[in-house]
């Protein structure tokens, strides 16, 4: 993978995932599942992913334990600032290379 480009971050939905929360702050499960169009499973699986590695906190609030809510630590935030500069760049990238 390119240097810069996070493979946590990278699979499209979870990249998604981060877009929300970064601009939403915190969000309910819910809204993500509703905005991305995925099934219960798939983004369970996909927020897991970010869970474990440290970029997500998951929490239960208030008495209604089924309501999930999902934000940004500040390492999550840090590696999904790094991501969207190494694809920035990637982006930008002038010069094409000739084929041989």
């Amino acid at each position: 993978m390119t240097a810069g480009l996070d493979p946590i971050i990278h699979p499209t939905h979870r990249l998604r995932i981060c877009a929300m929360l970064v601009a939403g702050k915190a969000l309910e499960l819910s809204v993500i599942k509703e905005h991305l169009d995925l099934s219960p499973s798939a983004l369970s699986k996909q927020v897991a992913a970010l869970v474990d590695a440290g970029y997500v906190n998951q929490e239960r609030l208030g008495s209604d334990t089924r309501r999930v809510w999902l934000s940004m630590t500040r390492q999550g935030m840090k590696a999904y600032q790094g991501h969207v500069a190494a694809l920035r760049e990637i982006v930008n990238t002038t010069g094409v290379p000739s084929a041989g």
